[in-house]
């Protein structure tokens, strides 16, 4: 019996740097996110916080509101969220409030992600695990807020 394709954190993460692509082509702070469930993608987005003008336009939660319009559902428990840079605060009130199982991340921030400024925001059951693909995910950050300057 054939076994069905699993992909790794390392090829989600990669569907999340191209979707971080998007957003640095798109001339956004390039993150990326990419929703899985049962090896298959239900949400990628990119931040569109300049293109909606509206500054909660997150690719973690553009994500989100995908996912759960996909499933019809206000709670992801069974839900794997990629994302190229570690959430910020209000993006992982949203994920703690949506129930995703896992968080992978690849690029710490040091000035504005959730372990510097409020690290419980995690949901109890949550699994976080960080440094996926961080060196590309990083680069890209660097290389567009170089241009920026």
């Amino acid at each position: 019996m054939l076994q069905p394709y699993i992909k790794t954190d390392e090829q989600w993460m990669q569907c999340a740097l191209v979707e971080a692509k998007k957003a640095f082509d798109e001339d956004e702070v390039p993150i990326g996110a990419v929703i899985v469930a049962n090896d298959r993608l239900v949400a990628s987005c990119h931040n569109q916080v300049e293109h909606l003008n509206d500054a909660t336009a997150h690719a973690e939660i553009l994500a989100l509101t995908s996912a759960m319009d996909y499933f019809g559902a206000k709670y992801l428990p069974h839900c794997t969220l990629y994302v190229t840079v570690e959430p910020c605060v209000m993006c992982m009130g949203a994920i703690r409030w949506a129930q995703i199982s896992r968080v992978v991340f690849a690029a710490t921030d040091e000035k504005a992600g959730y372990r510097q400024l409020s690290p419980k925001a995690v949901h109890p059951s949550c699994q976080v695990l960080q440094g996926v693909l961080e060196a590309p995910c990083r680069e890209l950050m660097k290389r567009f807020f170089k241009q920026k300057r």
